[in-house]
């Protein structure tokens, strides 16, 4: 799909798949069409050219391809007047299938009040109304847009363990966060989204595989000499016994040059998601 607002471009020829069972985390900073992309799977707005389906139904078929969603939006306005079961029951009637037991489950675990209003929740409680409204369904994908937006770590943790629950369910799950602990706990797979492009879509353990291993070693006496080792990149001093540096490609000159010093000690490991995603935004695109 591309989507145009004038001359400018906030979605640029953008093209992904999310399956059954799958949960797909959709990164980038404000800006990168994130919302716009959502926007345009809801059929809220139509794309300047191109398409999208959900489950077969194209999105333009609004009715049609609601219902095989559930979305939670990343600001949540309730009924002001209306209590927490109250909100629950209606929208249990506007989406495809609730599973009740499953849902006052839901209620006990997140310890949300139903006999509180609308106007009452906190911004907390009110996320907790609509994942609890979405997680309950079984919609064939949930369509979540900074979900965990509001919540304290702990009700993060549930939240990670429903969605968990849904991908056994077989559901597919749209997770677009800034959050990346929660994308990298998630997720199976992850789209990094630039400027409205997608630079890259892959499984987590891929990106990191593609991208660097960090080390940080310890060491008496003289730094281990590491200037123009094949793979050894952004060496960084910590300290006078300690120092960083990223490894790509195959370690054995990297070693062959720490067992010529006295190393007293070698971390080495994989890079988190964040890392990998500020390098997407602190490199030109490929």
């Amino acid at each position: 799909m591309t989507k145009r607002f004038g001359r400018a471009v906030a979605v640029d020829g953008l093209t992904f798949s999310v399956v059954p069972g799958e949960v797909f985390g959709f990164l980038g900073p404000n800006g990168a069409g994130k919302s716009t992309t959502i926007r345009l799977l809801l059929g809220l707005i139509r794309p300047s050219s191109g398409s999208s389906e959900v489950f077969g139904v194209p999105v333009s078929e609004v009715r049609r391809a609601h219902r095989h969603l559930a979305y939670v939006p990343g600001d949540v306005t309730l009924w002001p007047s209306l209590t927490g079961a109250e909100i629950l029951e209606l929208l249990a009637r506007v989406r495809p299938g609730v599973d009740v037991g499953y849902r006052a489950e839901l209620v006990d675990r997140f310890g949300l009040d139903l006999s509180k209003r609308g106007k009452a929740y906190s911004t907390g409680n009110r996320q907790k109304v609509a994942l609890i409204a979405a997680l309950a369904t079984r919609a064939p994908l949930l369509v979540l847009d900074e979900p965990t937006s509001g919540l304290d770590p702990l009700m993060e943790q549930e939240f990670r363990r429903c969605v968990a629950e849904a991908r056994e369910r077989g559901q597919a799950v749209f997770l677009s966060s800034h959050q990346l602990a929660e994308v990298e706990a998630v997720c199976d797979r992850v789209g990094i989204l630039r400027a409205g492009r997608l630079v890259e879509v892959d499984r987590i353990a891929k990106l990191r595989r593609l991208r660097r291993t960090i080390v940080e070693v310890g060491y008496d006496g003289l730094a281990p000499a590491l200037t123009n080792v094949p793979g050894v990149l952004g060496v960084e001093r910590l300290s006078a016994t300690r120092l960083r540096f990223t490894l790509s490609g195959p370690p054995a000159p990297a070693l062959r040059a720490l067992t010529d010093a006295e190393i007293t000690s070698m971390v080495v490991r994989e890079p988190t998601l964040e890392e990998i995603f500020l390098d997407y935004y602190g490199e030109p695109v490929r």
